[in-house]
């Protein structure tokens, strides 16, 4: 009895650890967790991530993305450097 009790509590924690997983892993698709803007009207792009606003849409959208690397990984270093990480080690 005891047996099947724990086997029940370990295998209830276990799928509750994989359902938070999931749902951190899965957004919520709202509006608010918007990564990148695209405004063609204005011929802006905005990586909300990073707080990033470049006014060439069009060279982005050719494949011109150097601008948008570059800020992405010097956010990404600092993030890193902030937390006492290697700026170098994989996530």
């Amino acid at each position: 009895m005891l047996k099947s009790r724990l086997l029940d509590l370990y295998s209830t924690q276990q799928q509750e650890a994989q359902a938070e997983e999931r749902r951190s892993q899965v957004g919520t698709g709202d509006r608010s967790e918007r990564i990148r803007t695209y405004n063609y009207p204005q011929n802006r792009i905005t990586d909300h991530r990073i707080d990033l606003t470049l006014y060439n849409l069009e060279d982005f959208i050719n494949g011109k993305l150097d601008d948008v690397i570059t800020a992405l990984t010097t956010a990404d270093n600092a993030r890193r450097l902030a937390a006492g990480k290697d700026s170098y080690e994989e996530p």
